[in-house]
């Protein structure tokens, strides 16, 4: 596949994705009180999309938006963070468009239960919301005991990260406060997780700031797994920028992760304990709380959905997307959930009001960083076959790819991810 074709095709990806499609209008006030009610749970890539695709709904529609904290870090460009390659700020969004350019109304509180019944909402707060059509989008969470002796005291000392934030944050104090020829540790999880090769391009990133700062520095990759997404590509780059800086263990060596204790900052395999002068653990996942409160997740710990509207296959009139659901082929990513988002959009706005119902493909685009000036892409389209998601397309960036190329992708990365975030925050 040339470099030209996949250029081609992710291009095509990325336009289809965040470009406003025929079916939607431009921005409107807010609705008439007449107007079908939608409440949406999740201020991150899924929810936020939604909600600010069903306000631009050709016959109006009352979309509410419930998110508790009133800005959101981006969990994607994160490692680069790590890396001294951006502030902490640009990750940062607010809400305030969505509601003064499209008429949604932001609430800054927590769903507390959700009644299928009665459909409605009661908020942490007090506050309950009534609904025709509900949409959740509630992120992951860390199962519980997953690792023995990794608790809630245990993530200050030995941080995920693995939700953008004060952790990622803490991890980067740590980084900098880590002595020339220490090591950084790094425990990864078996599939499903979010953002499958955010543990790898994590390790880069961090190699690349050990490397200006620290280039007697060590990184171990402690891995559940025996293989993991591009690592042809990753092995390469670790070789060809990093040489000697890190290695990665996987599961049929390590045997997995048995525990962690943090006072020592070490991680117990099946065969031995690793000490680590920085310690990055990051636990196994499911759907997030709220998603197991209200029924929505099955026995796997993730959300069935029908893979063309998101309707949940459990609790009808309610939808889910992102990081939550169970996604079949289609990974655990922020651009995944903004494409879910809009299919669950059109889908509601027909539902409710009788709208066209258009086609909108599901895609993933990508950017992974290698090193500051090295950036690979992969772009995935995919269909519903079977009551599931899975793959009809994809592109990857090769192995022998151009540096120049590679050098482009870097500034292609920037530019998408403005264009990316404008599309989910308004």
């Amino acid at each position: 596949m040339s470099a030209c074709t996949r250029r081609r095709f992710g291009c095509l990806a990325g336009a289809a994705c965040l470009a406003a499609v025929p079916a939607l209008a431009t921005p409107r006030q807010p609705a008439p009180r007449s107007a079908p009610r939608v409440v949406v749970i999740g201020g991150g890539p899924g929810g936020a999309t939604v909600a600010r695709y069903l306000a631009m709904a050709e016959s109006p529609l009352d979309v509410t938006l419930v998110e508790p904290k009133t800005r959101y870090a981006t969990c994607f460009f994160s490692n680069l963070y790590l890396a001294g390659l951006r502030s902490f700020e640009s990750l940062t969004h607010g809400y305030e468009a969505l509601g003064a350019q499209y008429g949604i109304r932001v609430i800054h509180d927590r769903a507390d239960t959700i009644d299928p019944v009665a459909r409605s909402v009661r908020l942490a707060g007090g506050g309950q919301l009534a609904y025709d059509r509900l949409v959740v989008a509630p992120g992951i969470a860390f199962k519980d005991g997953a690792i023995p002796g990794y608790d809630e005291a245990a993530t200050a000392i030995m941080p995920h990260a693995w939700m953008a934030g004060p952790q990622t944050q803490l991890l980067r104090r740590q980084l900098e406060e880590m002595p020339d020829g220490g090591v950084f540790a790094m425990a990864v999880p078996a599939d499903p997780f979010r953002c499958p090769p955010g543990p790898y391009e994590r390790a880069s990133m961090v190699a690349a700031y050990f490397k200006q700062h620290k280039p007697r520095a060590k990184i171990q990759i402690l891995d559940a797994k025996d293989t993991f997404f591009e690592q042809d590509l990753f092995e390469e780059a670790w070789r060809r920028h990093y040489p000697g800086m890190i290695e990665w263990l996987p599961g049929e060596f390590t045997g997995g992760i048995e525990s962690v204790d943090a006072k020592t900052r070490s991680i117990r395999t099946s065969g031995q304990a690793f000490k680590a002068d920085v310690a990055n653990v990051i636990p196994p996942q499911i759907a997030g709380e709220l998603a197991h409160r209200a029924g929505l997740a099955d026995s796997s710990g993730w959300c069935p959905v029908d893979p063309l509207s998101f309707e949940s296959t459990l609790h009808p009139g309610i939808h889910v997307v992102g990081d939550a659901i169970a996604s079949g082929a289609m990974p655990k990513s922020a651009f995944a959930a903004n494409s879910q988002a809009k299919a669950c959009a059109f889908a509601i706005a027909s539902a409710l009001t009788g709208a066209d119902r258009s086609r909108l493909f599901l895609y993933n685009t990508c950017y992974t960083f290698l090193a500051p000036d090295d950036a690979v892409s992969d772009g995935i389209s995919f269909k519903a076959a079977g009551g599931k998601i899975a793959i009809a397309d994809i592109e990857i960036s090769p192995v022998d790819e151009s540096q120049a190329v590679r050098a482009r992708s870097v500034r292609e990365a920037d530019a998408w991810y403005e264009a990316f975030t404008r599309d989910i925050f308004g």
